[in-house]
C-alpha cells in the first residue's frame, strides 16, 4: 500500500491539495450541521409540528438510517463516475433539502427532506472519508484526513450551537435556510477547487461484504465503531431535554453545545497526533471517557457549572471518534478505501439512527437518565470488545500511518 500512496502522491502540488482539501472539509462540515441541527432544537420543532420529543428525534434517526444504506449503494452506483461530480451533486442535494425542511408546513415534509439528507451525507463521507489520498503528497495525508474529519467537530462547535442560537433568535426554519445556503456555497467551492477524480477502480456489490467477511480488523472497527456512536447518539440526540432536566436555562443550552463542540475539535487533534504510534490505546480512552461522563451525568448533580464540565468532557473524547475509526478502517483495508470508507459510513450512520431511536425510547419511558445509562452501557461494552480481540493488536501501519494491509501487529 506505501508503493500506491508514493505513486499517487507523484507530482500534487500541496497548496491545491489543501484547497481542495478545505473544500471537502466544508462539504463535510455542511452535512454533519445539517444531519444534527435538530439536536439542539428539538423541543421548537416539536411544539410547532405538535408532536414529542421522541418523535421529533426521528429527525435524527431517518437520515441515520437512510445515511447507512446509501454510503454502500451510492459507491457502487457511481463506481464509473468522477468523484468530483458526485460529491458536487450530493451536497447540492443536502442544501436543497435543507431550504425544503425550512418552507415545511407539517411533519411529514420535513421527513422527507431529511430522508434526501440521508442520502447525501452517506454518498458524500464514504467518497470523502478517504480523498486525501488523492488531493494532497503523501507526508500530508495522515494531516489532510484530520482536517477533513476536523469538519465533523467544527459541526458542533459552530454549526450545531449556531443554528441553535438561530432557532431560538429567530425561529427554526431560519437555521434550516442558513444550512441550505451554506450546503449550495460548498457547492460552488467543491465546483472550482476540486480537481477531475476518475474513479480509480470499479467497486462491485461483493466487495463490500467480502471485505467484512475476509478482514479482521475490519469487522473490529466496525463493531467498536457500532457501539461507541449507537452509545454517544442515545444520549447527545436529547440533550437538550437532558439539560433541561438539570436546571440549565434555555439561553444557556447554546454555549454549552459550543463548549462541547470547542472540546471536540480538540479531541479530533489530539486523537490525529496520538494515532500514529498508538491507535489502540486512543480507542479505549475514548470508550473510558465516554462511559464515565454518561454515568456521571445521569447522577442528580444538576446545574449550569456541573453540566458545563461534563459536556466538556464528553466533547474531548467524542471528538476523537470519527476520525480514529476512520484511521483504523484505512489501517485495516489500506487497498481499499473506498470500499472501508463505505462500511465504516454506514454504520457510523446507522448507528447514529438506531442512537436515537433507542435513546428516543429511553426518554419517553424512562425520563432523562435513561439515555444516559443506555449510551454509558454501550461504550463501555467497547472496551470487552477490544480487549477480547487480542492484547496489543491493532491495524498494521504503512510509514505514513494510514496503513499497510489488514494484517495486525503489535501496538
Amino acid at each position: 500500500m506505501t508503493a500506491v500512496l508514493e505513486t499517487r502522491g507523484e507530482g500534487r502540488s500541496a497548496l491545491k491539495g489543501w484547497l481542495a482539501v478545505a473544500a471537502v472539509t466544508l462539504g463535510i462540515f455542511a452535512l454533519m450541521t445539517s444531519e444534527l441541527l435538530p439536536v439542539g432544537l428539538l423541543t421548537p420543532i416539536g411544539t410547532a409540528l405538535d408532536v414529542s420529543a421522541g418523535t421529533a428525534g426521528l429527525m435524527v434517526t431517518v437520515p441515520g438510517l437512510v445515511a447507512a444504506f446509501s454510503a454502500p449503494l451510492v459507491t457502487v452506483a457511481t463506481g464509473r463516475v468522477d468523484r468530483r461530480l458526485v460529491l458536487v451533486v450530493l451536497v447540492g442535494l443536502m442544501g436543497a433539502a435543507n431550504l425544503a425542511s425550512a418552507f415545511a408546513t407539517n411533519f411529514a415534509v420535513v421527513l422527507a427532506a431529511r430522508f434526501l439528507i440521508g442520502v447525501s451525507v452517506g454518498g458524500f463521507w464514504s467518497i470523502a472519508g478517504g480523498i486525501a489520498l488523492r488531493l494532497v503528497p503523501e507526508r500530508h495525508v495522515a494531516r489532510a484526513t484530520a482536517v477533513i474529519f476536523g469538519g465533523v467537530e467544527t459541526a458542533s462547535v459552530l454549526g450545531v450551537p449556531t443554528g441553535t442560537l438561530l432557532g431560538e433568535l429567530n425561529g427554526w426554519r431560519t437555521a434550516f435556510a442558513a444550512v441550505g445556503v451554506l450546503g449550495l456555497t460548498a457547492l460552488v467551492l467543491l465546483v472550482f477547487l476540486l480537481p477531475a477524480l476518475p474513479a480509480e477502480r470499479t467497486i462491485r456489490p461483493a466487495d463490500l461484504p467480502a471485505q467484512f467477511r475476509d478482514n479482521a480488523g475490519v469487522r473490529l472497527g466496525i463493531l467498536m465503531a457500532f457501539l461507541i456512536i449507537t452509545g454517544h447518539f442515545a444520549a447527545y440526540t436529547f440533550v437538550r431535554p437532558i439539560l433541561q432536566g438539570d436546571g440549565v436555562d434555555d439561553g444557556m443550552i447554546s454555549v454549552l453545545l459550543l463548549v462541547f463542540g470547542v472540546a471536540g475539535i480538540c479531541g479530533n487533534f489530539i486523537a490525529g497526533a496520538l494515532m500514529p504510534r498508538h491507535l489502540r490505546r486512543v480507542v479505549a480512552g475514548i470508550a473510558v471517557i465516554l462511559a464515565s461522563t454518561m454515568a456521571l451525568s445521569a447522577l442528580p448533580v444538576g446545574g449550569t457549572a456541573s453540566s458545563a464540565v461534563l459536556l466538556a468532557l464528553w466533547g474531548l473524547g467524542y471528538g476523537a471518534v470519527p476520525v480514529t475509526f476512520q484511521t483504523w478502517m484505512l489501517q485495516a483495508a489500506p487497498d481499499a478505501p473506498e470500499v472501508a470508507t463505505s462500511l465504516y459510513t454506514s454504520v457510523f450512520n446507522l448507528s447514529i439512527a438506531l442512537g436515537a431511536l433507542f435513546g428516543g425510547f429511553a426518554i419517553d419511558s424512562l425520563a432523562a437518565g435513561g439515555p444516559l445509562w443506555l449510551g454509558g452501557i454501550l461504550c463501555a461494552l467497547t472496551l470487552l470488545a477490544l480487549g477480547t480481540s487480542g492484547k496489543g493488536k491493532a491495524p498494521a501501519r504503512g510509514r505514513d500511518g494510514a496503513g499497510a494491509g489488514g494484517r495486525e501487529v503489535s501496538a
